[in-house]
């Protein structure tokens, strides 16, 4: 722009008409040079030609690093859910098979279960013992040290008290007619460390065993001993004592519940409880 130019564009209307009265003819710039020389004399318009220029160049480079989120790492941690998630239907598909088993079948698979850490410190398995056809079925917790040694559930201490109650019931595991005999397991097949209490999940993998014995044996009742035979068959957290008293049901199978020898070893106050639990048991 001219330094003329510039004086024209800078008149304003007055004076032009003034300038037009005395006959003096103005030129004013045509719109399209008056946006080049815009152009050269703003800085701002070429501001937006500028941005606009590499905008195109900024969408490949912001395309390159898209594909960077699927790499190696994150693709790692996926595998290891993955794989979890196909064992996971193999063994509930072949743990399924337990509710199919015969007497022989479900014995050797407890004997050679390891569903749980606990197979890595038994001695021996502890299936269960007494009449498969008994009126009565026995269920307890967990093996202790005897048990694990002689692989049969209720030695020891223990045992020989539960041998007297069931005398006094005019029963006992060694007797071949299942009106007199019972049937004795535990919800728990190998002996959890130090006789520690079972975990939920170790009751939660040996369950389908337990379920299994209730099944073949057919038993007219059942007696739970201990908090954790108690919850496992009636799937309750409500402590013994509140749930002495009544009868309760497994699987359409009457369940009396009462203490664990083991604690009446402890606790011999409670004795009169238990016998009044098996009074109970034999009026069903």
């Amino acid at each position: 722009m001219t330094a003329d130019d510039r004086w024209v564009r800078e008149l304003d209307a007055r004076q032009r008409a003034m300038l037009a009265e005395m006959g003096v003819k103005l030129w004013l710039p045509k719109p399209r040079p008056a946006a080049t020389t815009a152009t050269a004399a703003d800085p701002e318009p070429p501001a937006a030609p500028v941005v606009a220029e590499p905008a195109p160049p900024a969408v490949p480079a912001a395309r390159h690093p898209a594909p960077a989120p699927v790499q190696a790492p994150t693709a790692a941690p996926a595998a290891a859910p993955v794989i979890a998630a196909a064992a996971a239907p193999a063994t509930v598909a072949a743990r399924a098979d337990i509710a199919t088993f015969d007497w022989p079948a479900l014995r050797e698979a407890v004997a050679g279960c390891r569903a749980c850490g606990l197979c890595e410190s038994r001695r021996n398995t502890v299936f269960g013992v007494g009449h498969t056809q008994a009126d009565w079925m026995i269920v307890g917790e967990a093996p202790g040290e005897n048990e694990d040694r002689q692989g049969e559930p209720f030695v020891g201490a223990a045992g020989q008290l539960l041998d007297a109650m069931l005398r006094a019931c005019g029963r006992s595991r060694t007797s071949d007619e299942a009106a007199r005999s019972v049937y004795i397991a535990n919800v728990l097949k190998c002996r959890p460390p130090a006789n520690r209490n079972p975990a939920p999940e170790e009751v939660l993998r040996c369950e389908p065993y337990l379920a299994r014995q209730v099944a073949l044996v057919k038993p007219r009742l059942i007696i739970a001993m201990g908090r954790f035979a108690v919850q496992s068959l009636l799937k309750t957290t409500e402590p013994i004592g509140r749930l002495r008293g009544r009868v309760h049901h497994y699987e359409g199978v009457p369940v009396i519940v009462t203490y664990h020898p083991a604690y009446l070893l402890r606790t011999p106050i409670d004795k009169a409880k238990a016998w009044a639990d098996l009074c109970m048991a034999m009026a069903q």
